[in-house]
């Protein structure tokens, strides 16, 4: 289901996370062989992900031995998040009860280690935002176990190597692996005093110990090095600059809602949840954050154009337009301007703007405060539209107020498809300029309005 804001995505101040690492499942990853084993009964890996895909077995870490031997840190398919080892069979499996399914939120999880203790459940400990984890009928490793984790193996963040595939599909921030101790969560985030919210602390005065690193994700450039001051640097696999993104667990930003699809000729998701590619259907996506208020623009580039009729606007009816296979337009609380430079809403088209086609970029400004819809092409906005006008509502299309409103693509030709690429501020593809919006958020072809903001948690919290 849509959201509004997810509750567990914003911050409420206090230390900020800059970066994220964008990982599209399908080849990124990066890896390190580990120096000379220091202590594998003793350690904690703490990473926080933003699922982007829920139906296959995503790895964080692995750690590779041989053929059906590694040990691994990851949310399976099933949705259940931990830490196990395999030797040709099932060694030791400690997984999570609960399940996480929210493609919309950033998840924290830490495995908390240490073999030597004498009660099996104090050796594994599994914490998700903050709070231990309930396991699942678990496998605790026998006293003294050494898991392949911390050993002089290949260690893959993003990949499992002995299968050559269950890319990491999602963003990754804040790694920390601590060599030698068995951390709780406190060492790496903290409950807002306020909003009760799991938030991340600054995490460079630990003690991270001879294989420990800290990946921050900082430095385009060398997108893989530790800045725990160890120096065990990461080598990057199809991960470049644009890859790097300023979405984070301090700052979540909109991508497009994953579970929010057609039972049939649904759209497919890559980068991030960020570039649909249109099915059989007329579906293309809508986004996961929404608003009843205040003023946002975001941008979408068309990649490929297959039918002639690509849909791109709002929605207040997410769930209905995705459960009718409906085009952006097609209902009463849906409007749209389509390729032909017509706009759409229930069902009926009228002349408005100029047509467009692939590699156009169209700028999406909604006034949810004076209830106006304007576009924009390749920073032109359309019949003579005047977003800064406030009630007067200058060349704007009306929309009906009182509703949340999502972000909405489509294409109206089935059984044609097409491909957008969407920018809600932190954008799948390079631009030539850069421009935030008036809180110093996002990153968009073309300014946005004035007064206009990019679709993420620190606007919504105090826009939205």
């Amino acid at each position: 289901m849509p959201l509004i804001i997810p509750s567990n995505s914003i911050s409420a101040g206090g230390y900020e996370v800059d970066n994220s690492l964008r990982f599209d499942g399908s080849g990124d990853y990066m890896y390190r062989t580990m120096g000379t084993a220091t202590n594998r009964k003793k350690f904690t890996i703490s990473a926080w992900v933003k699922r982007c895909e829920i139906s296959d077995n995503h790895y964080i870490l692995d750690v590779p031995t041989g053929s059906n031997h590694d040990s691994s840190f990851r949310f399976h398919q099933n949705n259940f998040f931990g830490l196990g080892q395999w030797e040709g069979t099932d060694v030791t499996q400690t997984n999570t009860q609960a399940l996480f399914r929210d493609v919309s939120a950033w998840y924290h999880a830490v495995a908390s280690v240490d073999t030597t203790q004498a009660t099996d459940s104090n050796r594994v400990k599994i914490y998700i935002n903050g709070v231990q984890q309930t396991l699942s009928s678990p496998s605790y490793p026998s006293l003294n176990f050494e898991y392949y984790i911390n050993g002089a193996y290949r260690h893959n963040i993003g990949y499992k190597q002995p299968d050559n595939a269950r890319y990491l599909d999602g963003y990754l921030a804040e790694m920390v692996f601590i060599d030698g101790q068995q951390l709780d969560p406190t060492s790496f985030g903290e409950f807002d005093e306020d909003t009760g919210i799991w938030k991340p602390i600054d995490v460079s005065g630990l003690t991270f110990g001879n294989n420990g690193f800290y990946l921050d994700f900082e430095n385009s450039g060398s997108l893989g090095v530790d800045v725990s001051g160890n120096g065990n640097n990461f080598t990057v696999n199809n991960l470049t600059s644009i890859d790097q993104t300023t979405d984070t667990p301090t700052n979540n930003f909109a991508t497009l809602n994953r579970l929010n699809f057609p039972t049939s000729n649904a759209p497919t998701f890559s980068d991030g949840n960020l570039t649909t590619t249109t099915g059989a259907g007329n579906f293309g996506g809508t986004s996961t954050l929404g608003a009843s208020q205040g003023k946002y623009y975001a941008e979408f580039k068309f990649v490929t154009n297959n039918s002639g009729g690509m849909f791109v606007g709002i929605t207040a009816d997410p769930s209905e337009d995705a459960r009718n296979n409906r085009y952006v337009g097609q209902s009463s609380l849906s409007y749209s301007y389509i390729q032909d430079g017509q706009k759409y809403n229930n069902s009926s088209g009228s002349a408005y703007g100029d047509s467009f086609t692939t590699g156009d970029i169209i700028g999406v400004a909604i006034d949810l405060d004076n209830d106006a819809l304007y576009f924009s092409k390749n920073g032109t906005f359309q019949n003579s539209g005047d977003p800064t006008s406030g009630a007067t509502k200058t060349g704007a299309i009306s929309i009906t107020s009182g509703y949340d409103y999502f972000f909405s693509l489509s294409d109206g030709s089935n059984p044609d498809t097409s491909v957008y690429s969407c920018n809600f501020g932190s954008p799948p593809y390079s631009i030539s300029s850069g421009n935030s919006d008036g809180a110093g958020f996002g990153q968009f072809e073309y300014a946005p309005p004035s007064g206009y903001l990019a679709l993420c948690t620190k606007n919504l919290a105090t826009d939205g």
